[in-house]
């Protein structure tokens, strides 16, 4: 891979984490100021913060089409100027039609910047670099997620949320020059688009396995654990209240906060470290099986009354582990898409994820009226340990042996 590629991935990423400013904002800001924006109700806040993800189910497969035929550059052009319109609407909109049509929107510029990245990586990834070159994409979007949520939190109150919306639409439209600098002007290769038409030919064991692994993921980490954070905190905040630091006392929802800001934050440092690990000679089923052991045991342990210090390192563990378990999914997913199908596998790999991510908060509250957070613990517990038995089978099974035994030999990534 040259530096032209390498950059390339970079800068890919840095207008996907530029798109993302206004969306993760939302999160931190909405369930607040919900009048502010002229909302009637704050099931309606429940809405807006969902439908982007229901929009992208119809829109993943339609995206992957496009990108076919499509360049890419064009894409994230299109992509970038959708983030803008849709962060601005919330600084000059008002009204929960409006701003529904607006979060649709965003669903279609999220379908795009995904699925258009993972394929930027693909085209400069070798199979040697492309767990580190995932990584490093993965942990630069999450740039993008940190500073909205960091700068959401601070100044709405400072400056008032309409100004934040519209402060950092105006850093979006940075999206647009770098779009067009520095993302590839290319299609998907002939090969991956005539490969798109026999997916369901070439899905082998590993890559449905790979597409359940990330159903896993958007079911435990994008739903389950993190609509049940702020319940499982207060449930050990020392005496269920708040907890003091440095003369503050910081509430259960400031403490999520901080837990996925810090999350955000070692990302850019911790993805690509684990990206480079996993294309090392032992390939990456050994780190993602240990990553998927410790997310079982700690979100087992997660429900259960611990003292809130070593209840905080268990929670600790637990991001840790799903820092390694998003950029190892993905690289899996970028292996099993190198055979051919890369615009097809990418495609129907970005939709399961997002059916179980918004299968998961629906899955959350159904089992915390049901059974209390213990039952939500459990059911995250049981499909992680679920997902890393699969893999185990996989491994220990002739199809597995030959891949360990191909990659120790330098032929291909497991």
């Amino acid at each position: 891979m040259n530096d032209t590629h390498r950059l390339a991935v970079r800068m890919t990423a840095w207008v996907t984490a530029a798109c993302l400013l206004g969306d993760s904002m939302l999160y931190i800001v909405l369930p607040i100021y919900w009048a502010s924006f002229g909302l009637d109700a704050l099931w309606q806040v429940g809405i807006l913060l969902s439908v982007n993800r229901f929009v992208r189910l119809p829109l993943n497969p339609f995206v992957g089409w496009l990108y076919g035929r499509l360049r890419k550059r064009t894409g994230f052009l299109l992509a970038a100027a959708l983030a803008c319109l849709t962060t601005f609407a919330f600084a000059l909109g008002t009204g929960f039609w409006m701003l529904l049509a607006a979060r649709a929107l965003w669903g279609a510029a999220w379908s795009m910047l995904r699925i258009g990245g993972y394929l930027t990586v693909l085209e400069a990834a070798g199979s040697s670099d492309r767990g580190r070159l995932l990584g490093s994409y993965n942990g630069i979007v999450g740039v993008g997620s940190l500073v909205g949520m960091l700068t959401g939190g601070l100044l709405a109150d400072l400056i008032g949320v309409r100004f934040v919306a519209l402060l950092l639409g105006a850093v979006t439209l940075a999206g647009l020059p770098l779009a067009w600098r520095f993302v590839p002007a290319t299609t998907a290769a002939p090969a991956q688009q005539a490969a798109s038409a026999s997916l369901r030919s070439t899905l082998n064991a590993k890559a449905a396995l790979t597409l359940a692994s990330g159903f896993m993921v958007g079911v435990v980490f994008y739903g389950l654990l993190i609509a049940s954070l702020s319940p499982l905190i207060a449930a050990h905040l020392p005496g269920g209240e708040a907890l003091p630091v440095w003369g503050f006392a910081l509430g259960a929802a400031s403490v999520a906060g901080l837990v996925q800001a810090l999350r955000w934050a070692w990302s850019p440092f911790l993805s690509p470290w684990i990206g480079r690990w996993s294309d090392g000679p032992r390939g990456r089923l050994p780190l993602y099986l240990s990553a998927l052991g410790i997310a079982a045991c700690g979100m087992a342990l997660l429900p259960l009354p611990i003292p809130f210090a070593p209840w905080l390192a268990v929670l600790l563990g637990v991001m840790l582990a799903n820092t390694a378990i998003n950029t190892l999914s993905d690289a899996l997913a970028a292996d099993a898409a190198a055979g051919g199908s890369a615009v097809a596998y990418m495609t129907t790999y970005t939709t399961v994820v997002d059916v179980g991510a918004a299968l998961g908060p629906v899955a959350a509250f159904a089992l915390l009226g049901a059974f209390g957070l213990p039952g939500i613990g459990a059911a995250a517990a049981v499909l992680t340990a679920l997902t890393a038995a699969a893999w185990l089978l996989w491994r220990r099974s002739p199809a597995g042996r030959s891949a360990s035994l191909r990659k120790e030999a330098g032929l291909t990534s497991q």
